[in-house]
């Protein structure tokens, strides 16, 4: 992989909940150069095991704990894909280093994201008053990894305390410094300071890239623009991606109704979470979600309901069959086909019931969350159980549950064979529900019952 550069690049921010991957693909295909991801902690991503996920082509860092894929990416954005952590320790940032570098074409640190969790946990603009722990967390990345390391910035109060601090930062040995043209306490309704941005490139020899100027960018032209007025080396652009990926295209943006159902097949082949899909859409919409086409997706309770409402329903229950047919091929599970360790890293030292069950091939199983919606209008015990009668089975659905840490992990057992799900819930309850919903999933009647509850959309 050839080392990643800075150079007269446009580049797609760090967007929390946007830069998943179906949005960061759907950038790239339409032309940004590099993709950076959502913010990412480095808490939470310290305790995920990295997992090769041959169904979906992906590599998949699944919580240890809750069987969450807390980070996925694949072969089509390795070259161009930047992780950005938010960390406030210079230890704990080069641990999730280590454990993406072979992923990943770049590593960035938050140090300008001014929300409250940010800083109150002394990440993002925390760190822009500690010169002294921004270097030694830059020094120790850029000193035991392989990958070129970055961070983001944002404005100081003066353009001094800025310059001072981005000297800093370029003697630690990064790559590049991202500078987004506001102060911490600044929104998007303020001015973006071009002319800050342009005085610091001046007094800089690493790249330089531009952020901040979305306010006024609706297309590619107006890009460069934005790139000629801070006479940065690259630009990077957020809200204007958030709203219309294609804002990258050299020969022109195109209207929503093209862009929104080529994210939203991104999301159906990479198994995307649907309250992350169902949020994306929303930022995409904006105004319009108070169109009835907007009203259905604002109402919309489970994945199925959105592909509905843009005509690709057909496509879903096709790749979700591919899916379950390599699954079966394959002996792993669906939809992140991972094996998991136990559920928490205290649990390696004891076998308990979900660690048996994870290591057991024959159990297939299944992450799929438990939503409200199924609880809503039937139960997923309720549907098996009719199920299991009209197919006439020998025996009704027998559940088995055991209690993990403080959460709750079962399993089903029908026609002799048993399904889990990789969802550990906080109840037995729940947990059983779960597992039907796993079951349903596995045996693919769960579409079937869905199609029944939410009538099928007219373009």
């Amino acid at each position: 992989m050839s080392r990643l550069n800075y150079v007269d690049k446009i580049i797609l921010a760090p967007m929390v909940r946007m830069g998943t991957l179906p949005l960061r693909l759907l950038a790239l295909r339409y032309g940004a150069d590099i993709v950076y991801t959502e913010e990412i902690v480095d808490k939470k991503m310290v305790r995920t095991k990295r997992v090769v996920n041959e169904i979906l082509g992906t590599v998949d860092f699944i919580d240890e704990f809750d069987g969450s894929v807390v980070f996925r990416t694949c072969n089509e954005e390795s070259s161009r894909v930047v992780f950005q952590v938010g960390t406030s320790e210079a230890e704990l940032a080069l641990n999730v280093a280590k454990l993406v570098e072979k992923d990943v074409a770049g590593f960035d640190v938050n140090m300008g994201c001014p929300k409250e969790f940010s800083i109150k946990g002394g990440m993002g603009a925390a760190l822009l008053k500690q010169p002294e722990k921004v270097k030694d967390i830059l020094t120790n990345l850029v000193s035991n990894t392989s990958i070129p390391i970055t961070c983001k910035i944002r404005l100081l109060p003066t353009i001094e305390e800025t310059i001072s601090l981005a000297n800093i930062i370029q003697n630690c040995g990064v790559a590049a410094v991202a500078v987004h043209g506001r102060t911490k306490e600044e929104r998007p309704q303020h001015p973006n300071n071009n002319e800050a941005i342009k005085t610091i490139v001046e007094n800089l020899k690493i790249p330089v890239i531009a952020n901040g100027g979305s306010k006024e960018i609706e297309t590619y032209e107006q890009i460069l623009r934005f790139h000629k007025a801070t006479g940065a080396s690259s630009v990077m652009i957020a809200r204007a991606a958030q709203y219309n990926s294609s804002v990258f295209r050299s020969t022109g943006k195109l209207p929503l109704d093209e862009v929104i159902p080529e994210y939203l097949k991104l999301c159906i082949e990479y198994d995307n979470v649907f309250s992350n899909t169902k949020y994306c859409v929303q930022m995409m919409l904006r105004d319009l979600q108070e169109t009835p086409m907007g009203k259905r997706l604002l109402d919309s309770k489970v994945e199925e309901e959105i592909y509905q409402i843009w005509g690709l329903f057909d496509y879903y229950k096709e790749k979700r069959e591919e899916f379950r047919q390599q699954s079966f091929k394959l002996k792993v599970t669906l939809p992140s086909m991972g094996h998991l360790e136990p559920a928490s890293k205290r649990a390696k030292t004891e076998s308990t019931y979900f660690s048996r069950v994870c290591e057991d091939n024959e159990v297939i199983k299944v992450m799929i969350p438990l939503r409200k919606p199924y609880q809503k209008h039937i139960l997923p015990k309720t549907v098996l159980h009719e199920y299991a009668c009209k197919a006439q089975h020998s025996k009704l659905p027998f559940y088995h549950s055991e209690q993990v840490d403080k959460l709750f992990f079962s399993t089903v057992v029908v026609e002799g064979q048993r399904y889990a799900n990789r969802y550990l819930e906080k109840n037995k309850r729940s947990s059983e529900q779960a597992a039907a919903l796993a079951c349903l999933h596995a045996l693919n009647l769960l579409p079937a019952y869905i199609i029944d509850e939410f009538p099928q959309s007219t373009k």
